[in-house]
């Protein structure tokens, strides 16, 4: 629009004199008013919600009633303070603006006594888009979502209508905006407050702060603008599960500094010194083979954790339980909550270790068997279990005895105890030997039952025929059955007539046969026999050296003795013969089991 000048006016009723000074003057007023600038003005008169002002120009403005807060009590005369928006529209009015002069003043304020890292207080009106809307002494700033805490923030409505103190971060003049944090003001001050603690701080003094968060490994406490860890293991002196058994978030609790670290601004907090050790004077307090009660705070697969005081714990081994009773996991036992009764066996006060033992409540029913089962006594029991070389019998409950093998039948040569035995069998055993200290008996079957070999004497004679089957070949004979249990040898050189190579060549397994007798020894138990003597007379039968020597021409002798302790420690595994010698172990593995 076209700025108005004096030729525009009319002034031809005045003088040039006149005229000239009044367009001098005119200008000179034209020069003090300038578009957007705060000018003084006075109210003329308030009508339908409109207010003239008059700014010592050539016309007076309107202004809109909504822009004065006391309307009511506005009069003519009352100063105010506008803006000038623009000198003359089309109609000629000037356009003048009340909020935008406040707004004006106020800026100018905060510009005035503000600047970039100042602190300003005020008060979140709205949520925008990213963040709050602030006013700050009539002025908007804006705080971005993520400088509103140290923490994030789930509800930015939660904030609505509440006055705080931010931290200018940066100032726009030209488009009069103001960017606020005051995430960063809280930090600053954590930071200035962190300091002055790790100055005041000791260690060993008592600090009251508040929890402020709970992890599986421990607590934070805030000691006020710093936060120190109290790990779970210096919460109690005894068994902590988890943190939140002991501290809630928000609780106020009193801790002792235990050390700092002031190049990471780093505390460590403890809640059980605050009270003694219970491991001072445990030695005292629970001597070894004191009777104890607790109550079973843990469970491992090699034992019991039992609580005997609070703070104080022992562990009660798997061994250490029962007397009788194997157990192979102390839960198959005991659990998490029992109380029991132990007795104590152990203190390791460096380690902070006590271990216990249930059996010891009770009296060792071991000590007891020598005079319950003495050697030669005759009991019955019960097959319970079967190893390679014998069985195991429980005479009671958790007592057992073991029958070996070679304890197992007076006739015949057993490689399992399952040829003669099965589980759950009654039998009645003789008890042969008892090591308490060991926790060991040694039972025999056979001994329970007479000895045919104690009668051999009375059913066989030098020189007298019997009749019997094949019933094992070996390189150096055949082992005749001429009863349960009792075998015979013929040698091979008392096969035949004709010299034998090889033994399978002349019998065969389950081949009737008649010998005679030639030699009959209970004492090492064996009977030798001779098919080649059964076929002479009875009258012509002398026993020859050769039946008893094995003596074949051209050969040494062969005592026959030495030929029986070959036979009876043969054993056929994966169709070959394999000698063994009684008395002597299978293998390593039997012996290691034995041991066992």
């Amino acid at each position: 629009m076209k700025r108005k000048t004096h030729k525009d006016f009319d002034l031809s009723q005045f003088g040039d004199d006149k005229q000239a000074a009044m367009a001098k003057m005119y200008e000179d007023t034209l020069k003090n008013f300038k578009e957007g600038s705060i000018v003084a003005g006075k109210v003329v008169e308030v009508r339908n919600n409109e207010v003239l002002v008059d700014i010592g120009y050539k016309s007076e403005g309107l202004i809109a009633g909504e822009e004065f807060r006391d309307l009511a009590t506005l009069k003519p005369g009352d100063p105010v303070e506008v803006v000038l928006e623009q000198i003359e529209d089309d109609d000629g009015k000037i356009i003048l603006s009340k909020t935008k002069a406040e707004q004006q003043r106020m800026w100018d304020n905060v510009l005035s006594t503000s600047e970039e890292g100042s602190v300003l207080e005020g008060e979140i009106k709205s949520r925008v888009k990213g963040g709050l809307i602030v006013d700050v002494s009539g002025v908007k700033g804006f705080l971005p979502g993520s400088q509103l805490d140290v923490v994030p923030v789930r509800n930015l409505d939660d904030y609505l209508g509440k006055r705080f103190e931010f931290k200018v971060m940066k100032i726009d003049r030209e488009r009069r905006n103001i960017v606020l944090s005051r995430r960063d003001l809280i930090e600053q001050r954590r930071r200035d407050k962190r300091k002055g603690l790790l100055t005041d701080i000791k260690v060993g003094q008592l600090r009251s702060g508040l929890v402020k968060n709970i992890t599986d490994f421990g607590a934070f406490i805030d000691l006020g603008g710093l936060d120190g860890l109290l790990h779970i293991t210096d919460m109690s002196w005894g068994r902590v599960s988890h943190p939140s058994k002991v501290l809630k978030v928000g609780e106020t609790t009193e801790v002792v500094i235990l050390g700092i670290d002031f190049d990471k601004e780093r505390v460590s907090l403890g809640l059980k010194q605050k009270t003694p050790n219970p491991w001072d004077n445990i030695e005292s307090k629970f001597p070894v083979g004191s009777r104890v009660h607790g109550k079973v705070v843990n469970l491992v697969p090699y034992g019991a954790f039992v609580e005997i005081e609070e703070g104080v714990e022992g562990l009660v081994h798997v061994s250490e339980i029962s007397w009788i009773q194997r157990v192979g996991r102390a839960s198959d036992v005991l659990a998490i909550g029992d109380e029991v009764d132990a007795v104590v066996l152990n203190i390791n006060r460096a380690d902070q270790k006590i271990s216990l033992g249930i059996r010891q409540t009770t009296a060792n029913p071991w000590d007891l068997v020598r005079e319950k089962y003495p050697v030669g006594s005759r009991v019955t029991g019960i097959v319970r279990n079967f190893t390679s070389y014998g069985a195991f019998v429980e005479l009671q409950e958790g007592i057992d005895g073991m029958i070996h093998v070679s304890d197992m039948s007076w006739t015949r040569k057993v490689n399992h105890p399952s040829e003669i035995l099965k589980k759950a069998d009654t039998v009645d055993v003789v008890v042969l030997e008892v090591d308490p200290s060991n926790q060991r008996i040694s039972l025999g079957l056979k001994q329970a039952q007479s000895d045919p070999w104690s009668s051999i004497a009375d059913h066989y004679k030098v020189g007298q025929k019997v009749t019997g089957k094949v019933s094992k070949l070996a390189s150096f004979g055949a082992f005749i059955g001429l009863e349960e249990g009792i075998d015979g040898l013929v040698h091979i050189s008392q096969i035949g007539e004709q010299h034998v190579e090889k033994v399978r060549d002349a019998l065969k397994v389950g081949q009737e046969v008649t010998a005679r007798v030639v030699k009959i020894d209970p004492i090492e138990r064996r009977i030798g026999l001779s098919i080649k003597a059964a076929a002479l007379p009875d009258e012509e039968f002398v026993v020859q050296e050769d039946m008893l020597t094995g003596l074949k021409p051209g050969e040494d002798l062969v005592d026959l003795a030495g030929a029986f302790d070959e036979a009876f420690g043969v054993s056929q595994a994966n169709g070959q013969v394999q000698e063994w010698r009684p008395g002597e172990k299978k293998n390593e593995k039997d012996e290691k089991s034995e041991k066992k």
